[in-house]
């Protein structure tokens, strides 16, 4: 299927490398315009530039979005150069696992910070421009576990919860604006969360033979690929999908118990 994004502008958080990256080559090469926001400059400046000739026009915006000001700063001096956001993907986070009984208040709040606060932020500041347009997707990038949670996954849990919580609260209220807000539950994807995993692990052992026994778990005996999230991601911000708010679509080859 070809989903058309031309003359769309999105903008994607932590899309310097893995998943983000993934996302940021798909929306452009549907010929969306990309506004990447990720920390270290040095890794979203060669994102960039790998991915600037993939169709839309794609820019990097050095950013720690969990520092308020400056990503309200960040953020509107890119929809101001490119005139509005129609699609925003809140993408960043990190996987944090600690024991219930070793979690702190402060671990808590730097994932809700993260993942929660700083997609709330970024759907305040885009929403005036899509609304007035009576055109706008946003897409939550959460975890599986945020509906069957793991050992040790409470304090990722809790934050992937609540933003399931929060795009089925968004969807509702913005339908009458044609503003399209879902979420979607990674599973197992090949990206460099799994890469750092396996380098600290088992660094012998090839990448794909680490990779093997874990993904037996999976219905379809595999890891994904970024790219095949990304399509997910994609189809949701494209026309083709102007039918579907307020759901979390699970992107995992069918390991999560919960639909």
């Amino acid at each position: 299927m070809h989903l058309d994004l031309s003359g769309r502008t999105a903008l994607v958080t932590g899309g310097s490398e893995g998943l983000g990256k993934a996302i940021a080559a798909r929306l452009s090469q549907s010929g969306a315009n990309v506004i990447i926001l990720a920390r270290r400059e040095e890794v979203l400046e060669k994102a960039v530039a790998e991915l600037a000739t993939g169709g839309g026009r794609v820019v990097g915006r050095p950013c720690d979005i969990t520092d308020q000001p400056k990503l309200e700063q960040v953020a509107k001096a890119a929809i101001d150069e490119f005139g509005g956001v129609d699609i925003l993907v809140n993408n960043a986070g990190s996987s944090f696992r600690r024991p219930f009984e070793e979690m702190t208040r402060e671990d808590m709040i730097a994932d809700m910070d993260l993942k929660l606060f700083a997609a709330v932020r970024l759907g305040q500041l885009v929403l005036p421009y899509m609304k007035s347009r009576r055109w706008g997707r946003i897409i939550n990038v959460v975890s599986a576990r945020a509906k069957a949670p793991g050992p040790a996954s409470g304090p990722t849990t809790l934050s992937r919860s609540a933003g399931i919580t929060l795009t089925k609260a968004m969807a509702n209220e913005l339908a009458p604006h044609n503003v399209l807000v879902n979420a979607l539950c990674v599973g197992v994807i090949k990206s460099g969360q799994w890469e750092r995993r396996h380098a600290k692990a088992a660094p012998d052992v090839p990448y794909e033979d680490y990779l093997k026994p874990l993904a037996k778990e999976v219905p379809l005996g595999r890891f994904g690929e970024a790219e095949e999230f990304a399509n997910a991601v994609c189809f949701l911000a494209s026309d083709a999908a102007s039918y579907i708010t307020g759901t979390a679509i699970n992107v995992d080859g069918g390991l999560c118990p919960v639909t």
